[in-house]
């Protein structure tokens, strides 16, 4: 079952400040451009390339090191997935895993509860205490299986 969270709305310079950074342009844009939703997961090279199209001169090593403050902060988890892709997504709070696609590099999240309770049941059977998980699924989209297109574009 897909799901799409939408990202609670955040005064931005209020956030920064709360995780020990100051408000600079970059880090703002940077972070409205997660927040919005509209692609709750973006490369930093898709965030570098977004903010480029929109006229800003922002270099990408700034977006990556931007990027890595928030993850320290807490505000952004990063996902590596195979393949060498990694891509950075807003820390919203709650549990979901993810699917990418292997033709078009999108991802897509779902929460399945069955599935976190298999995983939870596998861990105390196996006497672990788990603490936390990933689970990523590797497939094709629906939207470039039918029509070479990807779904979400």
């Amino acid at each position: 079952m897909a799901t799409t969270r939408t990202p609670k709305p955040r005064e931005g310079a209020q956030e920064l400040h709360r995780a020990g950074l100051k408000a600079t342009l970059p880090r703002l844009k940077i972070l409205h451009m997660l927040e919005s939703g509209e692609h709750p997961h973006l490369s930093a090279e898709e965030v570098y390339q977004r903010l480029r199209n929109t006229g800003e001169d922002v270099g990408l090593a700034t977006v990556y090191r931007v990027l890595t403050q928030f993850v320290d902060a807490g505000l952004v988890i990063r996902h590596h997935f195979e393949g060498d892709r990694m891509v950075f997504e807003m820390d919203a709070g709650g549990h979901h895993d993810h699917m990418m696609c292997v033709k078009c590099g999108k991802v897509f999240e779902f929460h399945d509860p069955a599935i976190e309770e298999r995983q939870r049941q596998v861990a105390e059977r196996a006497g672990f205490v788990m603490e936390e998980h990933a689970l990523y699924l590797y497939g094709v989209c629906e939207g470039m299986k039918k029509s070479g297109k990807c779904s979400k574009k």
